[in-house]
């Protein structure tokens, strides 16, 4: 079975941070981009297989939107 999850990837002057916002506490850091996405589809493979080893339904995100706003403070 295949799923596609929505990934939010952010990058500082330490390297990349990526997380599943489907999963909570699904996240991990990289130091490259590629990384990053690697250990991304790592984490969630491992919510999935323990989701479905204990006979939770996955769920299935059916929009996702990424953005910037722009903010004044």
């Amino acid at each position: 079975m295949t799923y596609v999850m929505p990934i939010i990837v952010e990058q500082d002057d330490d390297g990349f941070y990526a997380e599943c916002p489907t999963f909570q506490g699904c996240y991990t850091q990289g130091e490259t981009y590629e990384e990053v996405l690697a250990s991304i589809r790592d984490a969630v493979a491992l919510h999935i297989r323990e989701r479905q080893s204990r006979g939770e339904e996955i769920p299935r995100p059916r929009m996702v939107s990424v953005t910037a706003l722009e903010v004044a403070a």
